[in-house]
């Protein structure tokens, strides 16, 4: 009971430091994704805060599964490297006797990591789809901060105003507009514009008080004009949000949908957390050994490689399912079976490496009664 209770503490610990440390790389790492995004031009900057919060409730699921993998194989290694184990297997334990306490730290997690991957990140992925599709099908003017150059939807204007104003009618004033049509540069400035609707679905901006200029200057076909009122059509009515597809399907809908390769897919990427989860919360506790001689960040390295290999292996396997080579039925289940038979061999191993009838114990021993016999004295002492 002890031990149990000193266990769990030092694996909460751990899991601590662990998670701490991951959550900020992860939300510094989405901080300037999202900035990134914001300052190309792909979001609104009034929407990045909310972003980065379903971008990292979206990753959430992967940090917990690493980070309990990565505190019972440190708390594992600990314990070989001061030596415990060594008492803990003289006094008659078993490494199996590491299980339950392991599992009784990591099902809470396992449980939470179940949550996020069935209900949390498909509503995350379900608003960060909204908030995206909605800032891409805002009419470009819309799109434009004040004081910075933006392209149009379709990549060959340019827009640029000093100030803008309004909901409905959006008034700009100090207008820049650059166009270019079949390799023909059309440039417009105007004091103040106007989003007008066309009645029939269409957006125009409608600029007032402004200059004109078309072709290149110095040649022929160079034209320049002054207008009170200029019409510029710049998109569609307002803004309709798409279909954001399987991602944004809760699993209850994922199980009821038709037979779909694209929602299979979904579904198993989200019921492979918490499995994953498990299974190498168990792999950890024979992973774990440690020579005292060897490098400190021997086992973390090793860690992360199988942690990364384990995962894109799932990817695979998605990606099978996704792409019709593979059922559901049959794609979900191999990987994590050949993982746990793995976990049982290290298991079987190690156990037997500390079994009394193992061949290097065997060898000793009889080494051991051949001296005693010859009346030499045992290696070790005087």
């Amino acid at each position: 009971m002890i031990f149990r209770r000193a266990l769990q503490r030092e694996l909460a610990s751990v899991a601590g430091a662990t998670f701490t440390i991951l959550f900020s790389i992860l939300v510094t790492w989405t901080l300037i994704s999202i900035l990134g995004r914001a300052a190309g031009g792909k979001v609104a900057s009034s929407d990045v805060l909310a972003l980065i919060g379903f971008a990292v409730l979206n990753y959430l699921p992967t940090i917990l599964v690493l980070t309990s993998f990565i505190s019972v194989l440190a708390v594992v290694t600990r314990s070989y490297r001061d030596s415990e184990m060594v008492v803990w297997f003289a006094s008659g334990q078993s490494l199996s006797r590491w299980v339950r306490p392991v599992m009784v730290f990591g099902l809470p997690i396992a449980a939470v990591v179940a949550v996020l991957s069935l209900v949390a990140v498909p509503w995350a992925q379900l608003k960060s789809n909204e908030f995206t599709e909605r800032f891409e099908k805002r009419e470009d003017l819309k799109r434009v901060a004040p004081g910075q150059f933006r392209e149009s939807a379709a990549t060959n204007r340019v827009f640029f105003v000093e100030s803008a104003g309004g909901h409905t009618n959006t008034i700009v004033q100090n207008v820049f507009v650059n166009t270019v049509d079949n390799g023909v540069a059309t440039t417009v400035v105007a004091k103040q514009g106007q989003i007008e609707p066309d009645g029939k679905g269409g957006q125009y901006l409608v600029l007032r008080n402004g200059r004109r200029y078309q072709g290149t200057p110095g040649k022929a076909d160079f034209q320049a004009m002054e207008f009170e009122r200029y019409r510029m059509r710049v998109g569609s009515a307002g803004p309709v949000l798409g279909d954001s597809g399987v991602t944004g399907l809760s699993t209850a809908a994922l199980v009821a949908m038709p037979h779909n390769r694209y929602g299979d897919a979904e579904l198993q990427y989200r019921v492979t957390a918490p499995i994953m989860c498990v299974v190498l919360m168990l792999l950890a506790i024979p992973l774990g050994f440690a020579n005292p001689r060897a490098g400190a960040a021997a086992n973390l390295i090793l860690a992360v490689l199988i942690f990364f290999t384990y995962l894109n292996l799932t990817k695979v396997a998605e990606n099978a399912v996704k792409q019709g080579k593979l059922h559901l039925a049959m794609s979900w289940w191999p990987l994590h079976l050949l993982v746990l038979l793995i976990v049982a061999g290290l298991f079987a191993w190690r156990l037997n490496v500390h079994s009394r009838w193992h061949p290097s114990m065997l060898a000793n021993a009889w080494k051991r009664r051949r001296l005693l016999q010859s009346g030499a004295a045992p290696e070790g002492r005087a």
